[in-house]
């Protein structure tokens, strides 16, 4: 395997900002990309891992809650080997030009058809290291159901010959490539291309997939993301003639990687760039995700933040932004870097301790009057029983206690240190009604709900925790698969409805994040809540709560 070969790395985090999902402002680079073992002669050649944005699409990365104080054939597709590289013109222009085919007719994918056979799709090429494309191989055409919407996409443009349509869509979605774990943590600044032999080109190709296509998360080789923009920049004179889309699936694709090809790639990245397109989708696997069950009711606690960054909600098996990607932003947002601290945190989480106990404290009060009273609760009561409550257990715990170890001494709280922490509950109170208010205008409450409890905040975090861990290698699949099982059950237990469980969830985060500005952190997860509650596709119109 090669390594850095003295051109310098780019630097991860001085792309464009990327604000994590319930965590601040952060600048995230591309994650790096890497090639995995060998299954021809690997390019010695390192390449600097993606940078600027170049890999999966912006995302909410969830940061640690601060305990109890308040983130036609395109030219650029397959052609012949052996015929020279076309001019590549305008993007407003009919990318249908190429040249012509070789003597007897293109074959399906105008590449020479392997020696001795039909030119029909041939078995799955093995991603490096040995992996498969997810869904197993070779497939059959007529049966075969693409497991997202971009591979269905690519598949429809492969069929229309329209190779411009196809490139398109792969200029706006993460192509991942696989690599050796060891080297990746070695030298997580660089990337290695490792080709294989294709019997379909009769050259070496370099093989990515795009994220329907994944095989589960294993211990190696690991994946990581890069965008079409970033291939055509970093491939060099040694790196392989062909970039194989999907291979042995039937929405693949040969591409020749001349740099005339790659300027084209390049374009239809730039124009993917420049198109506004909403990062907030509701996307799902229709193979390879779970519809029914405790595993997708567990997956889809977490669909607020999948929404919201554009994730597949019900992707179990998740590789997120690539392996390196997520070993970062665990890292940088939640102080994890190794299993023990993962499981330390998703332990924590499901058992819903990172939200403020002070939260907790005040809106039982509330429940438990509204209990009593089986009404509303008027806010100058709730006020006052929050305070006469925090003034009896200053004074109980002012009392000695008789434990095991014999008679405890103690510790008193003083007034002043007690008066402060009722002045704190009264603003709490204050805060809830009105994001609650703000709720019920907005389609999040019910007239006359309330929410009982924020630890939805913590479950759904529990459930995306899960995953997170699962693409940085923390975990393996049972155990994530176990997490995001008791994250669903323990929502069920206590919430009543998807709605319920939702606006716990939203007033979590905005009381650590959005001190009443009503901003993005707010408006985010409403259109998310909207969307969730009003798609068709939605796991929350799908998923009976109980």
């Amino acid at each position: 395997m090669g390594l850095w070969n003295g051109e310098e790395p780019a630097k991860r985090g001085d792309a464009e900002a990327e604000r994590t999902a319930d965590g601040p402002v952060r600048s995230a680079g591309d994650p790096a990309r890497a090639a995995g073992e060998p299954l021809g002669a690997p390019d010695t050649r390192a390449h600097p891992a993606p940078g600027g944005g170049d890999g999966a699409p912006v995302r909410d990365a969830e940061a640690r809650a601060a305990g109890p104080t308040p983130r036609g054939a395109d030219p650029a597709g397959p052609v012949p080997a052996s015929v020279p590289a076309p001019d590549p013109g305008p993007l407003d222009t009919p990318l249908s030009a190429t040249p012509a085919p070789p003597p007897g007719g293109p074959t399906p994918l105008d590449v020479p058809p392997p020696p001795g056979g039909p030119a029909s799709a041939p078995g799955p090429a093995p991603a490096p290291g040995g992996a498969a494309p997810a869904g197993g191989g070779p497939w059959s055409s007529s049966a075969w159901q693409p497991p997202s919407a971009i591979e269905q996409e690519l598949y429809d443009a492969k069929t229309r010959g329209d190779w411009s349509r196809y490139v398109g869509v792969l200029a706006r979605t993460p192509l991942f490539v696989a690599d050796s774990r060891a080297r990746v943590d070695t030298h997580p600044d660089t990337v290695v291309f490792t080709s294989y032999r294709d019997p379909r080109t009769r050259t070496d190709c370099l093989a990515v997939y795009t994220e329907g296509m994944l095989p589960a998360p294993a211990e190696d080789p690991v994946f990581h993301a890069g965008s079409l923009g970033w291939y055509a920049r970093v491939w060099g004179p040694k790196d392989p003639p062909w970039l194989a889309v999907n291979p042995g699936s039937p929405c693949e694709a040969y591409f020749a990687t001349t740099p005339a090809h790659r300027a084209l790639w390049q374009r239809h990245a730039d124009h993917a760039t420049s198109e506004e397109r909403p990062q907030r989708q509701l996307r799902a696997l229709v193979v390879g995700g779970p519809l029914r069950g405790p595993v997708a009711h567990g997956l889809a606690c977490g669909a607020l933040l999948s929404v919201n960054n554009g994730e597949l909600w019900n992707a179990m098996a998740y590789h997120g932004g690539g392996y390196t990607a997520e070993r970062d932003r665990l890292g940088e947002w939640w102080g994890i870097t190794s299993r023990a601290e993962w499981q330390h945190t998703q332990e924590t989480l499901l058992r819903a301790e990172m939200t403020s106990p002070i939260w907790e404290f005040t809106l039982g009060i509330r429940r438990s009057l509204a209990l009593d009273f089986a009404g509303p609760v008027d806010v100058d009561h709730w006020r006052q029983v929050a305070e006469r409550a925090l003034w009896h257990n200053a004074a109980e715990a002012a009392e000695p206690r008789i434990t095991p170890d014999g008679v405890t001494v103690a510790q008193p709280r003083g007034d002043a240190e007690v008066r402060s922490q009722v002045a704190g509950v009264r603003r709490l109170i204050g805060r809830i009604t009105r994001y609650e208010a703000r709720f019920r205008a907005d389609g999040l409450l019910a007239d006359g709900r309330f929410v009982r409890s924020v630890e939805a905040w913590d479950y759904g975090r529990a459930s995306c925790m899960a995953r997170w861990g699962l693409g940085a290698r923390y975990c393996t699949l049972p155990e994530a698969e176990q997490a995001v099982v008791r994250a669903g059950r323990l929502s069920q237990a206590n919430y009543r409805s998807w709605t319920d469980f939702s606006a716990a969830y939203i007033l979590g985060r905005c009381l650590h994040f959005d001190e009443e500005e009503f901003g993005d952190w707010y408006e985010d997860m409403v259109a998310a809540h909207r969307m969730l509650m009003s798609d068709p596709g939605s796991p929350w119109r799908n998923l009976p709560w109980k």
